[in-house]
């Protein structure tokens, strides 16, 4: 039998890994860099003193702490609406179920232009109320996902014996069920914070003059006073804040992971009270998503359905219509897919091919997180600033905006494929080894045929992602580039009940799209499952 040098797979390894890595020191820490380079150094040298001027600043510290508090306050209600739901769907299995499964799924990968839109139809923007509700249709999924899995694997005897020793359902839920979950609700917790913490289309479109987050005033500073400096010292504070967030859901994942066993199978519900109570819980969250879906359709038809009859025309001073727009948007979420899909196979591969997981990977898959965490107005402005001169000059190039897409939606991959290949049995590795298969036939018997479906479920959350990402790419657009999500918010910038009746439509139709993806996505992952 003929022995494999020793030093193959280790190269295959490190190609792996540095492949997705370069992509990320070219399209994120440099032009991040960038930013923070120009905005904090003075005549060549280091100068702080605009992380200062944010403490003395009356309206900055006041948007810091608004942006903490608004955040807080969404990942409180998220928990608040989600939470029963979650019970509900994870104890019980009744007709219907796999339905609001995915249905509930379907807000997380709408574009947040959509949801500000929908919310902005029921008349509420420019209220807190329409923020947080925005921001709790957005994330629910994040608890019934997380939470749910750990809920469903829970050992039932340990709230049955607590049952029997005579504690009520409340004393159980509080001293045996809760500690069992904390893991999983600080992690899902702390993601919803995050992703509340950088929101900028619901901010923007539904927040109006009165409310700023760090995010939007990110974006003021930049691109409407061209303070680079106050910008860079409000990235710092909010990146300081994103990498907390990461740190306490990457730690609490962590023990989750540990604690993890195979989940028992769901019961049916066992009488009409405890019906009465599931459509309860179920109730205000499946309201909560359909309400403004609903509204946003009627919306969209409510003047005879001029604003889809439209979509053909060019606006004025547009360089193309609508229906542009869209196929514009599909054409740039296939090529960010097929970028984001390469990169994060490459990298889940080199992660986890030594089985558990080592410190070096762990912290790889943080630095390949952070994207999420960064403003991405900062990103995209800072595209402008590094990628100007030859042979890097994108900013007239079409490549741009899928670069910048498959940058959001290479996390999103990389979470989706680890899993997925960590569940392996190393021993069906080695047993292929020493059967003499080489390192590439045991990559493509084993890992290819689990990575297969974990790509092609990846792949649908890029795609859907892509169709969506509006902050980078509201500042790296050119007129013959428009995304229908940078479409739609200039319609809904313009005065007009025409403007207002194709942004419906448009956002509609992109809602539809959406979904169709994410339910595609979900029947893929249930026939995983099964499998």
């Amino acid at each position: 039998m003929t022995v494999q040098p020793p030093y193959r797979p280790r190269l295959g390894r490190v190609l792996l890994t540095l492949v997705p890595l370069a992509f990320l020191c070219v399209f994120f820490v440099w032009p991040v860099g960038a930013i923070l380079g120009r905005g904090l150094t003075s005549h060549g040298s280091l100068d702080l003193s605009p992380l200062g001027d944010i403490l003395g600043d009356t309206g900055l510290r006041h948007v810091a702490v608004f942006t903490v508090w608004q955040a807080a306050l969404s990942t409180v209600a998220t928990l608040c609406i989600a939470l029963p739901a979650t019970a509900v769907l994870s104890r019980y299995q009744f007709r219907g179920r796999g339905l609001i499964v995915a249905f509930l799924t379907v807000p997380f990968v709408l574009p947040t232009v959509v949801v500000a839109t929908a919310f902005r139809s029921l008349g509420i923007d420019g209220t807190l109320l329409a923020i947080v509700l925005a921001h709790t249709f957005f994330n629910a999924a994040i608890i019934v996902r997380v939470v749910g899995v750990s809920w469903r694997a829970l050992d039932r005897r340990e709230e049955e014996a607590a049952r029997l020793l005579g504690a009520g359902p409340l004393r159980t839920f509080t001293s045996v069920t809760l500690p069992a979950l904390r893991p999983a609700i600080v992690a899902a917790s702390s993601v919803v914070f995050l992703f509340c913490f950088t929101s900028f289309g619901v901010i923007l479109i539904l927040g109006g003059p009165r409310f700023a987050t760090l995010e939007t005033e990110i974006y003021r500073q930049t691109a409407q006073l061209l303070d680079l400096r106050t910008a860079a010292a409000l990235s710092i504070v909010q990146l300081v804040a994103v990498v907390a967030a990461l740190s306490v859901a990457g730690v609490m994942g962590g023990r989750l992971g540990r604690v993890t066993r195979r989940p028992p199978a769901p019961s049916a519900v066992p009488n009409l009270p405890a019906r009465i109570l599931a459509g309860a819980a179920l109730a205000p969250v499946v309201l909560l998503v359909a309400i403004p879906l609903l509204e946003l359709v009627g919306r969209s038809l409510a003047h005879g359905a001029y604003g889809y009859a439209h979509l053909t025309e060019t606006p004025l001073g547009a360089p193309s219509s609508s229906l542009h727009a869209l196929g514009t948007s599909l054409q740039i979420a296939c090529v960010a897919t097929v970028i984001a899909v390469g990169l994060g196979v490459c990298l889940a591969s080199a992660v986890t091919r030594r089985g558990r997981p080592s410190r070096v990977a762990r912290a790889t898959e943080l630095v390949v997180v952070l994207p999420l965490g960064v403003s991405a107005v900062t990103v995209g402005f800072g595209f402008l600033i590094v990628f100007d001169t030859p042979p890097l000059d994108l900013r007239t190039s079409w490549w741009i905006i899928p670069i910048a897409h498959a940058l959001v939606a290479l996390p999103f991959v990389v979470r989706a494929t680890v899993p997925a290949l960590r569940a392996i049995d190393p021993r069906q590795r080695e047993a292929a080894a020493l059967l003499g298969a080489r390192p590439i036939q045991v990559w493509r018997e084993i890992d290819m045929r689990v990575l297969a479906r974990a790509a092609a479920v990846a792949a649908g959350f890029a795609f859907a992602i892509s169709l969506g990402e509006f902050g980078a790419t509201l500042f790296i657009v050119r007129p013959e580039t428009t995304t229908v999500p940078v479409a739609i918010f200039r319609f809904l910038s313009r005065p007009g009940a025409t403007n207002v009746d194709q942004a419906m439509a448009l956002a509609t139709i992109l809602m539809v799209v959406t979904a169709l993806v994410a339910l595609i996505g979900e029947r893929t992952h249930r026939m995983g499952v099964r499998a």
